[in-house]
């Protein structure tokens, strides 16, 4: 394709970006810091109008890979200053950079230099080959350092709106002394420049990490008051002791890029408290330039949940969302991008969205503060289950374990950080969700997955579980059939391998994985018979008659109806409907019925350690969440943990009761399976198995 190079000037419509292009104004005052030495203002400006005659009259696409580094800042200023709309990608990561540079075909390709504030300038075309919207300031990524090419647009106003709605609710003055702890080509970390060039403030330029002692050597010879901070940073920090260093110029700390722990805000908070610095938790996106909300330093103790109120100039809405308690976060402000751009052509648009839809699931509480509650793209659906992944990292966060997920329909991927068993985390979180084991994947790694900025990479974690890592799941676009039985039984009940001998309930199947399982073997035979657990796979493998359906009566399974059945009546029951006691032990005749399918099959031995497994399912993730609401609240007792409060707890209905449908199934499975246990009447239930039952309820 053919472009024609346009080499017009600079059109009078065309603005820059006043803070960039004003610095002299702030005359001698210091601007940038770094080990070698201090810019003042007035220098600042000189080397930015040098590189901005070098890019010269024609208003160009730039491309530049930026480092946290005087050059980069020089070319980014520069660009800014002469109205040239500048990409930004990360100097340290060339893929990036060429996949932007193959997409968007840049006029000028920027990086750093010699260090001496004269960065290196290529130049692709004499004029642009590009017809580049007036408005048209900064393009950003949305993913980090993957080299996207769906780019934010960013207008001058924008960035102007942004960084001065920040420099208000951080009371950023002339004073204040930032130091970079994020590269600049992150939407937060090119805020934390911007803010301070328009208050008039310095900046102290490093990519030193805050675990490196000379990064704090640097903080304390230069002075500065100010440092932000991601989720991971607070991570970093716990390994440093930096709550017990010494920093007497700090004022306050920023957080963003992601939600941190509550009980980190609250920590974090009233350590600043006692050592005389606040404490910013924030949160935006690359969308709306970088800040759209802030917590008060005053609330954050109280409210470590929360994300605050809307920045200076801003205002939220939560419009409802179908199907869901909580609605979706929308956000107007004047630092909303004029849209995006996913190649050259858009780079023309004006402003196509006049609000940002965050995709955040949100509430606002009665004193105005916000809390995001979720993500809307964060669910997936799994045996026809919605699954929240940021509530599966608060579930195993509860555990104590630090986790990322991902994950699509039918398939949940969790990256787990530390010395963990995955196999057992992956059957107590399969418990908790209520999903089934085969479409759960877990993994230890020894670091979370992360992108540049420090937010987790859920591509990576995704991953993890595709070819290379041994995997049964079928071919995409490949229909299952008989020749698939033996895949399928080990794909969901996580075996190595099937034999032609091997049952459903021999491999250990339970009420949980007989749903999901029956369902992919009805789509692979059709027609399933009604004993088909008990089946060899073999004989499913000659068995079924494909194509057929069950008629829809004889398709309904009997535990699936005394679940539906108890589900109405405990409804109906809670809502004032009816008023029936007993409603719920229903359930317990599901339980029974599933025990009785499931787990008296096969020989005594194999039989009784189905019957334990099958017991420590309940009982080992029960302790476990009753153990932490032991610990954080005052609800529960000892006996709880032990599932004992049915035969030692107080007889009056308390918070101690809420476990007691647990507790009863607990003791009806321990007694079922002592009885069986005895040879006899192993014996008497395998003869009679419709009469003993009778007779145990007679």
């Amino acid at each position: 394709m053919s472009i024609t190079t346009q080499t017009l000037p600079l059109e009078a419509a065309t603005r820059s970006v006043a803070f960039a292009a004003g610095l002299a104004r702030f005359a001698d005052r210091p601007a940038v810091v770094t080990e070698s030495g201090t810019l003042t203002y007035r220098q600042l400006a000189e080397r930015v109008e040098a590189v901005a005659d070098r890019l010269g009259p024609v208003r160009r696409l730039v491309l530049l890979a930026a480092t946290n580094d005087v050059d980069s800042l020089v070319a980014y200023l520069a660009a800014l200053s002469g109205g040239h709309p500048v990409i930004l990608v990360p100097g340290d990561k060339p893929s990036a950079a060429d996949s932007i540079r193959d997409n968007f075909d840049p006029d000028v390709v920027m990086a750093a230099g010699e260090g001496d504030g004269r960065p290196s300038l290529k130049e692709v075309r004499v004029g642009t080959g590009h017809d580049l919207h007036p408005d048209l300031a900064l393009l950003l990524s949305t993913s980090g350092s993957t080299g996207s090419p769906k780019l934010v647009r960013l207008s001058h106003r924008n960035l102007e709106a942004n960084a001065a709605a920040i420099a208000e609710y951080l009371r950023i003055g002339q004073a204040d002394r930032a130091v970079t702890t994020l590269p600049m080509s992150y939407c937060y970390g090119l805020s934390v420049i911007n803010s301070h060039l328009l208050s008039g403030a310095s900046v102290v330029l490093t990519d030193l990490s805050v675990v490196d002692p000379c990064f704090w050597e640097l903080f304390r010879s230069t002075k500065a008051t100010a440092f932000a901070a991601v989720p991971y940073t607070f991570e970093l920090l716990e390994r440093v002791g930096f709550d017990a260093m010494d920093l007497p110029t700090l004022r306050y700390v920023t957080q963003a890029g992601g939600r941190l722990a509550p009980e980190l805000v609250q920590r974090y908070a009233q350590l600043g408290e006692e050592r005389g610095w606040e404490l910013f938790v924030m949160y935006g996106q690359t969308e709306a330039t970088a800040r759209m909300a802030y917590l008060p330093p005053a609330l954050a103790a109280r409210n470590p949940s929360r994300i605050g109120v809307p920045v200076p100039g801003g205002s939220f809405r939560i419009d409802p969302v179908p199907g869901l308690e909580d609605g979706e976060l929308v956000y107007t402000g004047p630092n909303v991008m004029l849209g995006y751009a996913m190649d050259p052509a858009d780079l023309a648009d004006g402003r196509t969205v006049n609000e940002l839809r965050t995709g955040d699931l949100a509430r606002r509480h009665p004193d105005g503060l916000y809390e995001v509650v979720g993500r809307r793209s964060r669910f997936i659906k799994i045996a026809g289950l919605r699954v929240d992944l940021g509530r599966v990292e608060q579930i195993l966060a509860g555990f104590g374990v630090d986790s990322t997920c991902a994950g699509k329909d039918e398939l949940l991927v969790v990256a787990v950080q530390g010395d963990h068993e995955p196999d057992l985390l992956r059957k107590v979180l399969a418990r908790e969700l209520g999903i089934p084991r085969g479409a759960l994947k877990m993994y230890a790694v020894e670091s979370l997955p992360r992108l540049n900025s420090g937010k987790a990479d859920y591509q990576a974690v995704l991953a993890l579980a595709e070819p290379g890592e041994p995997s049964l799941r079928a071919q995409p676009g490949r229909k299952e059939g008989p020749q698939d039985v033996r895949t399928i039984l080990a794909e969901q009940l996580e075996v190595s391998a099937v034999s032609g001998d091997s049952t459903f309930v021999s491999l250990g199947g339970d009420s949980l994985s007989y749903v999901a399982t029956s369902v992919r073997l009805e789509n692979a035979l059709g027609t399933l018979p009604a004993d088909w657990h008990l089946r060899t796979a073999a004989e499913l493998e000659q068995g079924g008659s494909p194509g057929r359906r069950r008629r829809f009566f004889a398709a309904i399974e009997s535990s699936i109806v005394l679940r539906a059945v108890a589900i109405i009546l405990i409804i109906s029951t809670h809502i004032g409907l009816f008023h029936w006691e007993g409603t719920a032990h229903v359930l317990m005749a599901a339980a029974g019925y599933n025990f009785a399918r499931f787990q008296l099959q096969g020989e005594r031995g194999e039989r009784l350690r189905r019957q334990l497994v099958s017991i420590a399912r309940i009982v080992v993730p029960s302790m476990a969440l009753i153990a932490v609401g032991y610990v954080i609240t005052d609800h529960y007792s000892v006996a709880n943990i032990f599932l004992l409060n049915a035969m030692v707890g107080p007889q009056e209905v308390t918070p101690e009761w809420h476990f007691w449908f647990v507790e009863v199934l607990t003791y009806l499975l321990v007694c079922a399976v002592a009885l069986l246990a005895i040879p006899p009447v192993a014996r008497l239930e395998r003869r009679f198995p419709l009469g003993f039952p009778l007779g145990l309820v007679a």
